[in-house]
């Protein structure tokens, strides 16, 4: 398969051919699974205090004379702290156990629970691979809801990396035919619920993706535009490729990138 080849004025240079990466079957189940495993191995421990609801000193007795029993008095069995008592007479309530007000949960969230997941490499590179080639079929990428340029798909030259100001990368974009789907991206959304009063006020669209060849100037100077990601071509994850587990992110490919997939064999 061959791509045109355009320099930042969206000037055809050259046609290039694909390496063999984008050559992989589109498989959803294996993308789902690769993205799923790694959002589970960032998962956070996370647990209830151990002796949370336990600072009572409840007790009861269930003995026929003992002096703190509920023998024959018609009361549950449940672990009670005093209140006040005159003779042998107790003003107690429940405490400590899971239906009493102020004790313990019945099977709180415990640290010590295994989030992280297994993923074999060969499945994972193969998941890369698959998410890899849904990157330049235009239909794929449309139904995530992106807006694509006529020419899409196409392969960028290298020039947008020296793209030092923001301001110059949003030009370069806009020139490529991606205004709209700029324009798309910078709209916010109020979240629901708790999630606004956790810093967490707007929920932002995913963009495009650039993928370069080496570090430079315009993972900096990208940092502004809501939604752009630019990512060295060694450290590709299906989750960049895919999020959610849903193939077809808009993906600007630079040529340093695809050469670099080609001589270095990645994700084979």
């Amino acid at each position: 398969m061959k791509l045109p080849l355009l320099n930042k004025s969206k000037t055809e240079i050259a046609k290039i051919d694909l390496p063999i990466q984008f050559e992989e079957e589109i498989r959803p189940d294996l993308i789902s699974r690769a993205v799923w495993t790694t959002m589970m191995n960032k998962k956070q421990p996370y647990g209830a205090f151990p002796m949370a609801g336990k600072g009572y000193s409840a007790y009861i007795s269930k003995r026929r004379r003992a002096f703190r029993t509920i023998y024959g008095s018609g009361s549950s069995r449940t672990p009670r702290k005093t209140l006040s008592r005159s003779g042998r007479r107790l003003n107690w309530v429940g405490a400590f156990a899971p239906h009493t007000v102020g004790g313990r949960r019945s099977h709180p969230p415990k640290s010590i629970k295994i989030w992280d997941r297994k993923l074999s490499v060969k499945e994972n590179q193969k998941a890369i691979r698959s998410a890899i080639s849904s990157t330049v079929i235009r239909e794929i990428v449309e139904e995530r809801g992106h807006y694509v340029p006529k020419e899409f798909p196409f392969i960028l030259d290298d020039s947008i990396t020296k793209a030092a100001k923001t301001k110059e990368a949003v030009e370069i974009l806009e020139k490529l035919g991606f205004k709209e789907e700029l324009k798309r991206v910078s709209e916010r959304k109020i979240r629901a619920g708790k999630g606004k009063s956790r810093g967490r006020k707007y929920k932002f669209k995913t963009g495009p993706l650039i993928v370069i060849k080496n570090e430079c100037e315009l993972q900096k100077s990208a940092l502004n535009i809501p939604g752009i990601e630019v990512i060295t071509v060694k450290r590709l994850s299906a989750q960049m490729l895919a999020p959610g587990g849903i193939p077809g992110r808009l993906t600007i490919w630079t040529k340093g990138a695809i050469e670099s997939l080609e001589k270095e064999k990645l994700f084979m």
